[in-house]
């Protein structure tokens, strides 16, 4: 070993130990004065991605070398290897470029997150000021960086998993309307003035060739008049209420016009029990299974519903505020009219902000009739 090695490999020693000593990491320490990683960051060399992260003192924000933000001043930056070893000195992740993404494309990872984010809010205007307010970017550049990556702009995207949407339904046999609805059109004319081109023939005529699963149905005698409950193999579809079985029968057929339907009481005993029981104040079986066709935000406002206490109410703009879209209140009311389900999603159990019952698709009468069910079944438990 030459003299100079030693030397190198004896300083290298002592730097670890000084820094096992002071519990920190040699390498940060090396980069902190590195104008190497500086002239990366001022050259927003995305190459360099994945190698370190730059945080800065008066914003307390660590950032990959290619992040789009202004430079800041050289005296307010210290390098580090790691997004963790900057965290651990009290840094937080930047929301812009997304340093501790994995693959080490910033654009990228950032375009999957916006994807992500319009899947999951396709039933709510996305536009590009409440992308841009998500993600921590003027509309302009996340527009350039999401049409740069995918080729088509962010509405665009939204409209192609609307229209993915609508089509996975219509072959699930659902009407029309219904499939509109869950896959986030607002109204019929701009259901056929977007989709018909795309589907090359209109919605209904697309319906017409689905396949559907096979439905089984039954009919009962309950508080509310008689009820039906229909399933699939996977799990209850729709619960409705009529005056007679022929209404049931025929809403039915409206819900899910190509399915095929087959009355079936010996098989659909068991959760017809369950859901009476729930209507008479006993606990519903929470391992009753349900095959329910959703948006993000249905489900949202479902699973809210589902945890309000038996014999207790909400007001739609309380749900919209627990999941955590305070005005979202006209959204909120949409999704508990098209609930499929009743009582087994107890839609029922929300009503107007000064009490008043609000709509039901089963009719407000039912609705009261539960409710007032619900609450002297509570009161009788205490």
């Amino acid at each position: 070993m030459t003299t100079n090695a030693i030397l190198n490999s004896t300083d290298a020693t002592d730097v670890a130990q000084d820094a096992m000593a002071q519990n920190t990491d040699p390498l940060r320490n090396a980069m902190q004065s590195g104008e190497d990683q500086w002239q990366a960051v001022l050259d927003r060399d995305a190459s360099r991605d994945g190698t370190f992260v730059f945080a800065v003192s008066s914003t307390g924000v660590y950032c990959r070398p290619s992040c789009p933000s202004r430079r800041p001043r050289r005296e307010n930056v210290t390098f580090f290897r790691k997004p963790d070893d900057a965290e651990k000195a009290g840094y937080r992740a930047c929301l812009r470029c997304r340093p501790k993404a994995t693959g080490g494309n910033a654009q990228m990872e950032m375009v999957k997150a916006v994807c992500r984010y319009i899947e999951q809010h396709l039933d709510e205007p996305i536009t590009l000021a409440r992308l841009g307010s998500a993600f921590h970017q003027s509309p302009f550049h996340l527009q350039r960086t999401f049409k740069g990556v995918l080729g088509v702009t962010p509405r665009a995207y939204a409209d192609s998993c609307r229209v993915n949407q609508l089509k996975h339904n219509l072959r699930a046999g659902h009407s029309v309307t219904r499939a509109m609805y869950d896959a986030g059109y607002s109204s019929s004319s701009r259901l056929y003035e977007r989709t018909a081109s795309q589907l090359g023939m209109t919605p209904d005529k697309y319906r017409r060739g689905a396949i559907a699963a096979p439905i089984r149905y039954t009919f009962t005698d309950s508080p509310l008049g008689r009820m039906l409950i229909a399933a699939t193999d996977k799990g209850i579809c729709a619960i409705q209420f009529a005056n007679s079985d022929d209404e049931l029968e025929h809403g039915l057929k409206h819900e899910f016009p190509f399915a095929i339907r087959r009355r079936d009481d010996a098989a659909m005993r068991g959760w017809k029990e369950d859901l009476l029981g729930q209507m008479r104040g006993q606990k519903l079986n929470s391992s009753l299974p349900l095959d329910i066709q959703a948006t993000a935000f249905q489900r949202r406002v479902w699973s809210c519903l589902q945890a309000i206490p038996f014999g207790a109410t909400r007001s739609y703009g309380q749900v919209a505020k627990a999941i955590g879209q305070p005005n979202a209140t006209r959204a909120v009311a949409r999704a508990c009219a098209t609930n499929p389900v009743a009582v087994a999603i107890p839609c029922h159990r929300v009503v107007r902000k000064n009490g008043d019952g609000g709509g039901y698709r089963w009719g407000v009468e039912r609705k009261k009739a539960l409710l007032e069910m619900e609450q002297e079944a509570a009161g009788s438990r205490v």
